[in-house]
């Protein structure tokens, strides 16, 4: 089992930037895969960025160039850098980890970027 703890969300205006952090129970070395997720209101959840074991980065199209997914294996802590924020940008963030093909989550955090 792994506990997510999530922080940084926060009220931005457009063109502004924030840092989210998603803290794990356990050594990244252990998880599979860490990634940020998001759900606006009236939406389904979608991947935002992922980062898998060896390295590899995945981002979702509408935020490739902005936003970046780094990882602090030290503090078990992985970020999302976001930058240039957009108002569409406003949703729920979840962190999301893979432990033996089972998923968890932590709390989420709000992100709302005003235009």
């Amino acid at each position: 089992q792994v506990q997510l703890v999530e922080s940084g969300g926060g009220l931005v205006q457009a063109g502004g930037s924030l840092r989210l952090s998603c803290a794990a129970s356990r050594s990244l070395l252990s998880i599979a895969a860490m990634g940020w997720y998001r759900q606006a209101p009236g939406k389904q959840r979608e991947l935002v960025a992922r980062i898998i074991s060896g390295g590899y980065t995945d981002y979702l199209d509408s935020v490739k160039g902005r936003f970046t997914i780094s990882r602090d294996n030290a503090k078990n802590t992985v970020y999302l850098q976001m930058n240039s924020l957009k108002p569409e940008d406003t949703a729920v963030y979840y962190c999301n980890a893979w432990v033996v093909q089972t998923a968890y989550w932590g709390q989420g955090t709000q992100v709302t970027v005003s235009s």
